[in-house]
């Protein structure tokens, strides 16, 4: 043998009961798990530590960093072993030399990956779809990754700039090249297709996502090349204003391609129960034979604010905005001068009320919390801004202001923006528990500097799973299986997230006990000099891609076994 990993406590991503047991390894796949006599040529003593299989997330935005960053950080970081990017519509590819800086400003504006960063990282040496993969294939990386086509790309490359006009539907015969260029894509190794119907998603100079307005008959053809393919998922976004009208037109294309869909689903806060009536159609469609799933996210989707993102309460105010610029000691000095922070706090309060709707977001400080060391992401009302500025009787802008101030200026609010209508988290618990919904909406790779949820696997197996006191927990094989191979399955690996004989060697050794996640940070690691936030976590002693150990106690051995997937994968025989 290899390997053999001794006498770990193996939570087996099927949903079995943990069990006592050693897992043996030859070359990328797992050959025994149970009592193993042989000896391997590495052995690693699990006692005290959980093995589980590699997290498979599904949903991340690694499109352009793949290109230049062989470990695909955060992600890797937290268990991850198969990422799956292009999801939202936005990507790279099929791509024509003249429309490079549109397909950039439409991440920059839908996924907050600045402009500067995409210009200088990617290559761009590849046009089709298949070039792209064999392209991004040639880097090794440290973990597996799979790609899907964009529909914004597609439509670009096949209608230009009427693509992006929202005022001419696409001939047929452009639906004819987009549905034969999905099978040819599908056909070269995409894990699928996926599209955006949401106003939330704009290029950087404020357009609305191409894909917004794409008819039914516009998907349908390129659902039909899913069909011919044979294989494939389809992932979308929607803002679903008219629910009923919307869903049936993409159950409709479901049945079309005959292939497994997923669809975000998240609490808003000012629909809080639709929601609910978006699982029940999905439920309703699975239970007629149409694949559907929803993808959820195992906390809020929230916003980190801090004096170095560009969203805060103070991001507007113009006293802020004269100190933005300076060198961070030069401005944080000024940040504490009395007569600066007064200054502020009296041009924060005139801009409040009713003529200033736009900053009711960010100023609603009922829903604003101090993050914490270790990150709360499940705060109590009490704890919000406002009521903890009620108890000291200040203002709560004041109090937002000076806690931004601390751990020298690099102090973290955060702001639950979905699934925390109620305060609590009951509603994502419903959610994860739905049996037609898989976790997801990480969006690894995007939200550079005010979102950092590519930790969601840390927090589902956490939270849900040790630490939650407000309200029930899950069962933490439950939650290992939904991570695994649940996430695996929808997109049509089958050849991972289980640890048994024949599937590939994808693994975590997990000190369960002290697993946790450290604050988010700021750092300046992108190209182009470029900063984002990153979010590390304690506990994860090993991790394991195709048999080899890629990352102990968080850092990379230099070990690149990544693959880049191509298309479906066969349960092992």
């Amino acid at each position: 043998m290899d390997l053999v990993i001794r006498g770990g406590e193996v939570i087996d991503g099927t949903g079995a009961a943990p069990r006592r047991a050693d897992v043996a390894i030859q070359g990328d796949r797992i050959q025994a798990v149970g009592r193993v006599p042989e000896r391997g040529r590495r052995e690693i003593d699990a006692d005290g530590l959980m093995v589980s299989p590699g997290f498979v997330d599904i949903h991340t935005h690694y499109d352009g960093q793949v290109s230049w960053d062989s470990l695909l950080t955060p992600s890797c970081w937290h268990g991850v072993t198969t990422v799956v990017m292009g999801n939202c519509g936005v990507g790279f590819a099929p791509v024509r030399p003249d429309t490079y800086d549109w397909l950039i400003a439409l991440m920059e504006g839908v996924e907050d990956i600045p402009g500067a960063i995409l210009s200088e990282g990617i290559d761009w040496s590849w046009e089709s779809f298949p070039e792209y993969l064999d392209a991004i294939e040639r880097t090794p990386h440290a973990i597996d990754f799979g790609a899907q086509l964009p529909h914004a790309a597609l439509r670009a490359y096949v209608m230009g700039e009427r693509g992006s006009d929202h005022t001419t539907a696409a001939s047929s015969e452009e639906i004819r090249q987009m549905g034969a260029l999905a099978r040819e894509a599908v056909r070269a190794g995409a894990l699928g297709f996926t599209t955006s119907r949401t106003i939330n998603h704009r290029a950087s100079d404020g357009r609305l996502t191409p894909t917004l307005t794409a008819a039914f008959e516009e998907l349908a053809g390129i659902a039909r090349g899913l069909r011919e393919a044979g294989a494939g998922v389809i992932e979308l976004v929607a803002d679903f204003e008219d629910l009923e009208t919307e869903f049936a037109m993409l159950r409709a294309v479901a049945a079309e391609s005959g292939r497994l869909m997923s669809i975000s689903v998240l609490q808003d806060i000012e629909d809080p129960e639709g929601w609910r009536r978006l699982l029940e159609l999905i439920g309703a469609a699975c239970t007629d034979g149409i694949s559907m799933r929803g993808q959820v996210s195992p906390r809020p989707v929230g916003a980190m604010m801090s004096l170095d993102s560009w969203l805060h309460p103070f991001m507007g105010v113009p006293a802020f905005r004269e100190v933005a610029e300076l060198s961070d000691p030069e401005r944080n000095a000024r940040l504490r001068d009395a007569g600066v922070r007064q200054r502020i706090l009296e041009q924060h309060a005139a801009e409040q009320g009713p003529e200033h709707v736009e900053n009711t977001v960010i100023n609603g400080f009922e829903y604003i919390f101090s993050l914490g060391d270790p990150p709360q992401y499940e705060p109590a009302p009490e704890d919000s801004i406002a009521e903890r500025a009620r108890r000291a009787g200040v203002d709560p802008a004041a109090l937002a202001y000076d806690l931004l101030l601390e751990n020298e200026a690099r102090g973290q609010l955060y702001l639950p923006i979905k699934n925390y209508a109620h305060l609590d988290g009951e509603a994502t618990r419903e959610m994860l528990l739905d049996p037609h919904t898989v976790p997801g909406l990480g969006d690894g790779g995007a939200h550079c500097t005010f979102i950092s949820d590519a930790s969601f696997p840390t927090s589902l197996i956490t939270h849900w799973g040790r630490d939650r006191t407000r309200g029930d927990r899950l069962p933490i094989e439950w939650l290992v299986k939904r991570q695994t191979r649940d996430t695996a399955e929808m997109v049509g690996l089958n050849d991972r997230g289980v640890v048994a004989p024949g599937f590939k060697a994808d693994l975590n050794l997990i000190d369960f006990d002290v697993l946790k996640l450290r604050p988010p940070e700021l750092v300046h690691d992108l190209p182009a000099g470029g900063k984002r936030l990153v979010q590390r976590a304690d506990g994860y002693r090993a991790t394991l891609v195709s048999g080899r150990v890629a990352f102990e106690n968080g850092e990379s051995t230099g070990e690149m076994p990544g693959r880049l997937v191509r298309g479906a994968t066969p349960s092992p025989s």
